[in-house]
């Protein structure tokens, strides 16, 4: 297939994207950056430049492609969120979404599939109880803005084209995200728990992050939103505590919410709060976890490999 992703320089974008190409897929690359002069064609993946903001002329790529994929957005956690940090990740999102929305209008042959990013952080707290894809969403500035940014994305289904909101949890990889930040303090015995360790904590492998991704493009009973979430649910003291044992670290040291709000302001909350996303919608489409349970996605990710013998 011919697929066009946007935010593919980020994160989970790498991933996917390398997988896209490993399977045989022409992989056209949105990107806001530089595209260096005479670099060396590739049948399989190609840079187009765009703004992230308007159509342009970048939206004849889209002719002829069978999935479109956005996973564009500013760091949610790069910085405070000041009033005006806000506009910019609204923006971010916004912006780019309902570009290439507008851009799939234009085509006399539209794409099959539109997979947008979102976060669990659409329901916003939620202390008790399991949250599918159908709770409510909350009201926080985050659930606020995930409402906003779906809602761009779910236009992409009036033109028929079936569209795919993916609702991740916390992706662990250990060259990214919360993983990454969390390995310091436990390899100097510093390690512990957020907050009061209770609010929920939902995961998922990066692996099967981007297996859910083209599970989802795959699967043509799936629409709308979907949470990209482990089966296993943790609270905050669970993971720190699985965390340690597979670091061979003690997870003692418990930061106050206190501190976190002196810190990081109203970004705070989404470490201090959190919700019991379950991934209803990908098991009952047959979806299958590499690495269903914590202890084992831990230790897969950071034990090292044996010695060949």
């Amino acid at each position: 297939m011919k697929i066009v992703v946007a935010g593919a320089s980020g994160l989970i974008g790498r991933r996917l994207s390398k997988a896209l190409v490993g399977s045989g897929h022409a992989l056209i690359s949105l990107t806001t950056g530089t595209i260096a002069p005479g670099a060396k064609p590739d049948p399989l993946f190609k840079r187009v430049q765009w703004d992230g903001r308007t159509v342009g002329e970048w939206r004849h790529h889209l002719e002829g492609s069978s999935v479109v994929i956005n996973l564009s957005g500013q760091s949610l956690s790069s910085g405070r969120w000041t009033a005006a940090r806000k506009q910019v990740l609204i923006a971010s999102r916004l912006n780019s979404t309902r570009a290439l929305v507008e851009a799939m209008r234009t085509q006399k042959e539209k794409p099959s599939v539109f997979i947008n990013a979102s976060a669990v952080g659409y329901y916003g707290p939620v202390a008790s109880g399991e949250v599918a894809e159908d709770h409510p969403p909350g009201s926080d500035f985050l659930a606020m803005l995930c409402a906003q940014w779906e809602k761009e994305a779910l236009a992409a289904s009036y033109l028929g084209v079936r569209t795919v909101v993916v609702r991740s949890g916390v992706v662990l990889d250990t060259e990214g995200g919360a993983l990454q930040r969390l390995l310091l303090p436990f390899r100097f015995f510093v390690g512990g728990p957020l907050g009061n360790g209770a609010q929920w904590m939902p995961w998922i492998h990066r692996e099967d992050q981007v297996r859910a991704i083209l599970h989802a493009i795959d699967e043509a009973r799936i629409s709308g939103p979907v949470n990209l979430v482990a089966p296993d649910a943790v609270t905050m003291a669970e993971f720190s505590k699985a965390l340690g044992r597979v670091l061979h670290r003690p997870s003692l040291v418990t930061v106050p919410a206190f501190v976190l709000r002196a810190l990081l302001g109203e970004m705070a909350s989404v470490v201090l709060t959190g919700q019991r996303a379950i991934p209803q919608k990908l098991i009952q489409s047959g979806f299958r976890f590499l690495h269903p349970t914590l202890p084992e996605a831990l230790s897969s990710l950071l034990t090292p490999p044996s010695p060949s013998n």
